[in-house]
């Protein structure tokens, strides 16, 4: 009897799903899914700097599995800018933080909801 996967915490869902060249057509041949905790992972480590550490802590996970779940992230968009195929984001072991009931929205959240109120009364 195998363990039960643990979910990972994501802050958002990404605003698009998919993404690729402009001529491409859409083939599932030539398609590579990204889950959306391996998109998670982009996110943290290289959009907003953090260490693997943090992003482990942020994404309720061990560091070795940031560390494997973001290699192979990195993998992924390496065969869709390389080979030219459409990157489709979906699936994965996740949960919102918005979901959550001990932890109701992570500080991303609540510092992405303070300036979206300020953008709109700004």
């Amino acid at each position: 009897m195998s363990r039960p996967r643990k979910w990972r915490r994501v802050c958002c869902l990404p605003g698009s799903n998919l993404f690729g060249p402009l001529n491409a057509k859409f083939d599932e041949d030539d398609l590579v899914i990204m889950t959306v905790d391996e998109y998670e992972t982009i996110r943290l480590i290289d959009l907003e700097g953090m260490m693997q550490e943090e992003c482990a802590e942020q994404m309720n996970v061990a560091r070795t599995t940031v560390q494997r779940i973001y290699n192979e992230a990195k993998t992924k968009l390496a065969q869709s800018l390389v080979h030219g195929k459409l990157l489709k984001i979906e699936g994965g072991d996740y949960k919102l933080c918005t979901e959550e009931k001990v932890r109701p929205g992570c500080g991303m959240c609540r510092r992405r909801a303070e300036l979206d109120k300020i953008n709109l009364e700004g």
